[in-house]
């Protein structure tokens, strides 16, 4: 999935799309150019489209999926007995590339999908290469033996520190292991993302 300019992207979507825009640095970009745009012309009022093809595309870009992807989970939200919101949410966030995000083993989902590609990522003692693979509750997700000595996990003590733990995930820190404990609840989802809008969009 080809991205483009980040700060461009982030400063139509949010901040939250990408990691590298959470930053200071970002910040102060945006509020010049927010200045600028207000100098030269009023803001105009955004229609209920333009609203929710922004939800969709920030939770395409936040999580790396295609636009084929995204609709095959909200058809499954679609279909599914339960709340259609929260099995979008659950669909997206136990791809195995998100779980190694979760768990503190990459500092973004773009890096995280870099490992299981290459093959350092093992799920219950096996090698699995695909991204999008979904995750089950029980599921162990650990690090490759072979992996562990190169320098992408290099320091990786240090970064776990800086991990924020969610509740649907445990993690042994010695053993560079994580289990699904259960399936994300809502409460886990981005406050910056409005799930509803997402089926409002494909349901036009």
């Amino acid at each position: 999935m080809r991205i483009g300019p980040k700060y461009k992207i982030g400063k139509r979507l949010g901040a939250s799309v990408f990691e590298k825009c959470q930053t200071q640095k970002f910040v102060l970009s945006e509020t010049r150019s927010k200045n600028a745009r207000k100098r030269k012309s009023r803001p105009r009022a955004m229609s209920d489209f333009g609203k929710q093809l922004i939800e969709k595309q920030k939770i395409r870009y936040m999580y790396g999926v295609t636009e084929k992807q995204l609709i095959r989970y909200v058809e499954e939200g679609i279909q599914s007995k339960g709340e259609p919101a929260l099995k979008l949410l659950q669909s997206l966030e136990s791809r195995l590339d998100n779980v190694v995000y979760r768990l503190g083993l990459a500092q973004t989902r773009r890096f995280a999908r870099q490992m299981v590609s290459h093959g350092h990522i093992l799920v219950n003692g096996r090698r699995v290469t695909i991204p999008s693979y979904r995750t089950s509750v029980n599921d162990v997700v650990s690090v490759r033996e072979n992996s562990r000595g190169k320098g992408l996990f290099a320091g990786i003590e240090q970064k776990l520190e800086n991990r924020t733990p969610v509740s649907w995930l445990s993690f042994d820190e010695k053993k560079l292991e994580g289990t699904v404990v259960s399936l994300p609840e809502l409460s886990a989802a981005d406050a910056s993302l409005d799930l509803t809008m997402v089926f409002e969009f494909y349901s036009r």
